[in-house]
């Protein structure tokens, strides 16, 4: 076996003052880099003063599955295959995943130059407790997909933080809204280290309610704090078919709708179900 391995490199988020030493040193001597977009690759590598001299091949989700064994091929050939993403680390949300257990698996050792990540860095500035979290990447794209994910983390404890496409941002942070509650606190963070970093903090509610009437652009990571330690304090019998009928508002069926108010306020589905229906 040769002397192949693959690096993931952590490439700067937006501002190419963040790339590191290393990141340089891998760029400039690795035999391929497997770059998820080349022009955004060969633009750094202009910002950061270097050559690439070796061998540049795409490497995004459309390709990923396709070309990873020609990587692995190159490994046996004792080529160093470098891995680099749009920003953040490869295989976070983004290419790499594939190839990091294809190396594994054929015995070639995987390493990384780390740099900046979304997650963190959205973490670190959003003002939430970071002490735990839970990263879920993107949400589904479909509003019914979505919102099923999201009962399923309405009695998450931990800081939850999201990635989001900028033309599905207003419809995940209703839905977020609808699901964990108008008033739980939460922080859109775009265009991290760019020109135009913009963070806002808020309550979902609100957050939703900006985001309709800004339309924000760019790369969207999105924090929310974790539910509250135990069940909510019950509300009155009108709040709470108010609040299943908020949820078939936004799309959920009765019996989801349901289902979460229950889940939400620590109470039996029977009895919700029964409120529901007793005011009809």
């Amino acid at each position: 076996m040769g002397t192949g391995r693959v690096v993931l490199v952590g490439a700067p988020l937006g501002n190419a003052g963040d790339a590191s030493t290393r990141l340089r040193e891998v760029l400039a001597s690795a035999d391929v880099v497997a770059a998820e977009d080349t022009r955004r690759l060969l633009r750094l590598a202009r910002d950061l003063d270097i050559t690439v001299s070796g061998r540049i091949l795409s490497y995004f989700e459309g390709n990923e599955e396709r070309r990873t064994p020609d990587l692995v091929a190159a490994l046996r050939d004792g080529a160093v295959v470098a891995v680099v993403t749009d920003g953040g680390m490869p295989s976070v949300s983004d290419p790499g995943y594939r190839l990091v257990r294809a190396a594994l698996d054929a015995g070639f050792p995987v390493t990384a130059a780390p740099g900046p990540s979304a997650v963190t860095t959205a973490l670190a500035l959003s003002g939430l407790p970071s002490d735990r979290f839970c990263f879920e990447g993107f949400l589904p794209r479909s509003g019914s997909g979505r919102r099923s994910r999201l009962r399923e983390l309405t009695a998450e404890p931990r800081t939850l933080v999201f990635f989001e496409a900028p033309h599905r941002i207003t419809a995940a942070l209703t839905d977020l809204a609808a699901t964990f509650g108008a008033e739980r606190e939460g922080a859109v963070c775009r265009e991290l280290t760019k020109t135009y970093e913009e963070i806002r903090r808020g309550p979902l509610g609100e957050l939703a309610a900006w985001s309709a009437q800004a339309e924000p652009r760019g790369e969207i990571t999105v924090v929310v704090a974790g539910a509250p330690a135990g069940p909510a304090e019950r509300p009155a019998d009108d709040d709470l078919r108010a609040a299943v009928a908020e949820r078939e508002a936004a799309g959920d069926s009765r019996r989801d709708a349901i289902q979460t108010v229950a889940d939400m306020y620590g109470l039996r589905k029977r009895e919700v179900y029964t409120l529901v229906h007793a005011a009809r």
